[in-house]
């Protein structure tokens, strides 16, 4: 079985519980949207999904090879365009900066590799997202 997590709203704004049973995290609406703005939107998350998934395999595939980074910071940005069927346009623009002594072809691989990583070819491919149901107690 793949990744699970469950949510639990809470009574302000639309702040809610997340959790994977593990760890756990408060999400919420900015104030814009009548949340309180004391977590994460959601698409900040999806954003930080695709970025940790990124940053963790520039990391895994330099020490796999041996080669001795430092930070890896990635800023990731959404643009949506509202068509008129309600369905969305969405892109999403990816900067990565890899410190560290390694030459320009090693970072190009990094950002390669990068730009497959598991998160990002799960969005691009074939998402079957079924309808809700009701979640009996």
């Amino acid at each position: 079985m793949g990744a699970k997590v469950t949510i639990k709203n809470i009574p302000e704004g639309y702040q809610s519980f997340i959790t994977n049973g593990r760890h756990a995290i408060i999400g919420d609406e900015p104030i814009k949207s009548k949340g309180t703005d004391l977590g994460f939107a959601p698409t900040e998350f999806l954003l930080s999904s695709l970025a940790l998934c990124k940053a963790a395999t520039v990391r895994y595939i330099a020490r796999k090879k041996g080669w001795t980074i430092g930070d890896v910071h990635a800023e990731l940005e959404e643009n949506v365009q509202r068509n008129k069927d309600r369905s969305l346009d969405t892109t999403i623009t990816v900067a990565i900066k890899i410190e560290g002594d390694i030459t320009d072809e090693q970072r190009d691989e990094l950002i390669k590799e990068a730009n497959a990583c598991y998160v990002h070819r799960m969005i691009e491919g074939n998402v079957d997202i079924q309808a809700a149901t009701l979640l009996e107690d």
